[in-house]
C-alpha cells in the first residue's frame, strides 16, 4: 500500500527532529534501529512516522542503556525477534542490579571496618618485617604472603636482603584484610574496598562516595526504566506488544 504523502517525512525533517544529521538517519537504517525504508520510483527513501516514533525510542533508550545495547535491541526488533530484543533489554537490568549488589556488599564491609577495625598502630620508620606484622594481625607469614599475591598487599623490600617491610599503610590494610576476611567477604570485595581505601584515605570519605554511587545507580535504574516504557509503547503501537 502506498505511503499517504501527508504521512511523508524528508530525511533532514526527520534528522531535525532529534539534532542528528540526514548521514547518522542513513546509519541508523542500514543498523536496523529504524524500520526498513520503502524508496520511491525516482529512488529516494521514504521516511514516514514511524521512524520518526522509533528514532524517538531509541534516544530514550540510549540515555539509559546506552548506544551499544540500543541498537542490539532495536534491530531485533526491526528484524522481528523480539525474544532477542527482551533479552538483551533484561541483560541491561540484571547489569544494573549486579552493580547495586556489589555496591551494598561493599558498603557493609566499610561499614564492617568503621565498627570494627583496631586503631592503626604507627609503624617503625624502618617498616614492620613480615614476623610482625603476622603477630600482629593474628594470621600466619603464609596468609600475608597469600594475600600479597593476589596484590591485596604491596610491601617494600629491604635493600640487599629482599625482605619483606611493611609501613604504616601496608600494615593497616593487613589488619582490614584480616577484618574482612573473618568476616567471610570475598577477596573480590576486599580488593575494592582496599582500592577505595588507597584513593581517599579515609573509610568515611569512601563511606560517602559509594553512597553517591549508588544515587547515580538509581539515577540510571530510572533512565532504563523510561527507555523500557517508551520501547513498550512502540512496540504495542507495531502490534508486537498486548
Amino acid at each position: 500500500m502506498d505511503v499517504a504523502s501527508k504521512d511523508r517525512l524528508r530525511a533532514v525533517d526527520l534528522a531535525a527532529t532529534v539534532g542528528i544529521s540526514v548521514q547518522q538517519v542513513r546509519n541508523y537504517v542500514e543498523l536496523g534501529v529504524l524500520p526498513p525504508v520503502r524508496r520511491t520510483a525516482s529512488g529516494y527513501r521514504i521516511f514516514t512516522s514511524e521512524h520518526a516514533r522509533a528514532l524517538s525510542v531509541a534516544r530514550r533508550l540510549a540515555e539509559g542503556h546506552g548506544w551499544s545495547r540500543t541498537r542490539e535491541i532495536m534491530a531485533a526488533v526491526h528484524k522481528g525477534d523480539l525474544p532477542a530484543a527482551l533479552a538483551a533489554l533484561d541483560g541491561g537490568h540484571a547489569e544494573l542490579d549486579r552493580e547495586r549488589a556489589e555496591i551494598r556488599r561493599v558498603l557493609g564491609a566499610f561499614e564492617t571496618v568503621l565498627a570494627s577495625a583496631p586503631a592503626a598502630r604507627p609503624a617503625p620508620r624502618h617498616g614492620v618485617r613480615i614476623g610482625e606484622v603476622a603477630a600482629l594481625v593474628g594470621v600466619r607469614t603464609s596468609q600475608l604472603r597469600l594475600w600479597e599475591e593476589r596484590e591485596l598487599l604491596r610491601p617494600g623490600r629491604t635493600p640487599g636482603t629482599n625482605y619483606r617491610v611493611y609501613d604504616e599503610a601496608e600494615l593497616r590494610a593487613a589488619q582490614v584484610i584480616a577484618l574482612l576476611r573473618r568476616g567471610a567477604y570475598p577477596f573480590e570485595i576486599i580488593a575494592a574496598v582496599l582500592g577505595e581505601l588507597r584513593t581517599t584515605g579515609s573509610a568515611q570519605r569512601v563511606r560517602a562516595e559509594l553512597a553517591r554511587r549508588e544515587q547515580e545507580l538509581h539515577t540510571r535504574s530510572l533512565r532504563r526504566l523510561r527507555g523500557s516504557a517508551a520501547l513498550h509503547d512502540y512496540l504495542r503501537g507495531r502490534g508486537d506488544a498486548s
